[in-house]
């Protein structure tokens, strides 16, 4: 695999030479000043790629050019959007760029209640509190009709939840749920939230895949003319949040995807978290069946708390968690074995190590909330430990 790092740009309290040193060959970045909807300028992305060679690396992936709320309800100038979509594409492809991830989360992109929970050691982690995240659906945001989406027992736990809660812990949960993406300045208030989600009434999850489908028409040719991947990165979590359906959670929904739209350009991100919070997923099957269309790997491990769907997790540490990473990896190496024998120029796959535990030095940094300098070093060096152990002439995946 070739190992890759993420960068939000000038701003980001890990520099491109943390990166270098920490081991990775790569950077994954965007422009998460541009905003949403609009192409991305030649001079922005030139200006990028220079500031990630200072620092003694290249710009190889791009995560990512946002879709639009446009795109996904199919309202207001969605086609310019996806056309501005197509011609971005085009630029990073004169830029170098090959693999472009994408989500098509709807209003909510990743979505946490806790940014920086206090774990047993006393490392900071990101936490999806299930009755936390009801009691804001119930009491702060009051979303209409939310009640109807829990059973009796929840309802009850998030009423007592709430009236547990002080002002300031009120006040960080509305932030934490309404954080827009890693990076990005965006972000909703309760009323801009309340707002957003009016905008997906009548859009069943039915129509929403549609939606996904229509998209992937119009930017999946380009992407082929271009000599891009683009690759769908999962819904995280992977259920529905909200009254909003979700539409990349599960091996079924992959699977719909990349039968519709049946092009090598149109792949999948893996990300081992997102997909890891959902018990029924089988992860190393997973990659098995879905193998040659994976462009883009998200290498972290998270602790179901619950036996249910949904339930509350935590980013755990890289080989800790509920994934057997090990044997991921290996379905991983298998993959590209197999990529190197057919002479697939793409037969080495871009992975990151995705998230990490704020530990040490990183809990005084102020990094971006699961983007920490020490605790991706530490995931990125474990990683790379399964992936040379596997790779070795005696076990046959090198």
């Amino acid at each position: 695999m070739r190992h890759t790092w993420r960068w939000f740009g000038p701003v980001d309290r890990v520099s491109v030479q943390d990166a270098a040193q920490a081991g990775a060959h790569g950077i994954v970045s965007a422009l998460h000043h541009i905003p949403t909807g609009d192409v991305w300028p030649l001079d922005e992305i030139a200006k990028r790629q220079d500031q990630v060679r200072a620092g003694g690396l290249e710009w190889e992936i791009v995560e990512s050019i946002p879709v639009s709320e446009s795109i996904k309800t199919q309202t207001g100038p969605w086609r310019e959007h996806i056309a501005n979509w197509q011609e971005t594409l085009r630029r990073l492809s004169v830029a170098g760029i090959r693999t472009v991830c994408y989500n098509f989360m709807p209003v909510l992109d990743w979505t946490r209640t806790d940014l920086r929970w206090t774990t047993r050691h006393g490392a900071k982690a990101m936490r999806f509190d299930r009755i936390d995240f009801v009691a804001f659906d119930l009491h702060l945001l009051e979303r209409a009709g939310a009640a109807k989406d829990y059973d009796a027992g929840t309802c009850e736990q998030a009423q007592r939840r709430f009236r547990e809660m002080n002002d300031a812990r009120k006040l960080g949960l509305s932030r934490n749920i309404g954080a827009g993406l890693p990076g990005s300045a965006d972000g909703y208030s309760l009323p801009q939230l309340r707002a957003h989600l009016e905008t997906y009434a009548g859009i069943s999850r039915e129509k929403l895949q549609r939606h996904l489908i229509d998209f992937l028409t119009e930017v999946t040719p380009v992407a082929e003319q271009v000599g891009i991947n683009i690759c769908a990165h999962p819904d995280d979590p992977p259920w529905a949040l909200l009254g909003l359906p979700r539409i990349l959670s599960s091996a079924e929904d992959y699977t719909f995807m990349l039968r519709e739209i049946d092009s090598t350009a149109n792949g999948v991100t893996f990300c081992t978290g997102s997909l890891g919070a959902r018990a029924a997923n089988d992860l190393p099957a997973m990659v098995r069946q879905f193998a040659p269309r994976i462009h883009f790997i998200h290498l972290r491990n998270v602790r179901r708390e619950e036996l249910k769907t949904p339930c509350s997790f935590y980013e755990d540490e890289h080989l800790e968690g509920d994934t057997d990473m090990v044997a991921v990896i290996a379905e991983f190496l298998s993959e590209e074995k197999r990529r190197r024998a057919e002479g697939r120029t793409d037969h080495q796959i871009p992975m990151r190590p995705d998230h990490g535990q704020e530990i040490l030095d990183d809990l005084t940094r102020g990094a971006q909330p699961g983007y920490p300098a020490i605790g991706r070093l530490k995931g990125l060096a474990e990683l790379r430990g399964i992936e040379r152990a596997l790779s070795h002439a005696t076990y046959g995946l090198g």
